[in-house]
């Protein structure tokens, strides 16, 4: 069974991830980690460092990412929402299933990400 880190606001990104990307080996790794997540539905460990979506993101600098601040923020409201905390482990569908109750269903997803580059995509579905 695969077993993986995430960061809590990824689990909200995988969502409404429609193929686009910072880059094409983001788009490629991301398509690939949605693809196990949903095949395998494994245990995953909510983490505040760079997890296995960030491998292929250009801003990821060294396992920091460049917008740091910005993406702890994230992290801290999904977290808030979902009332857990890094390093709790639940299996992959039931962080969706939390996250679609407690953020996505009420309408709260502009109180994580409204800032986000990509909210355009995400905040119109």
């Amino acid at each position: 069974m695969l077993t993986c880190k995430l960061r809590p606001h990824h689990g909200l990104c995988i969502a409404f991830f429609e193929g686009k990307g910072y880059s094409p080996d983001f788009v490629e790794n991301m398509t690939r980690v949605i693809a196990a997540l949903n095949e395998d539905d494994p245990a995953i460990t909510l983490t505040d460092r760079a997890d296995t979506i960030c491998a292929g993101c250009p801003n990821d600098r060294g396992g920091v990412c460049e917008s740091a601040d910005k993406v702890a923020r994230y992290d801290a409201a999904v977290l808030r929402l979902i009332g857990r905390k890094c390093g709790d482990t639940l299996r992959w569908s039931e962080l969706c299933a939390l996250a679609d109750a407690r953020i996505l269903d009420p309408g709260r997803l502009g109180e994580v990400c409204l800032d986000c580059q990509w909210y355009g995509i995400c905040g119109n579905k």
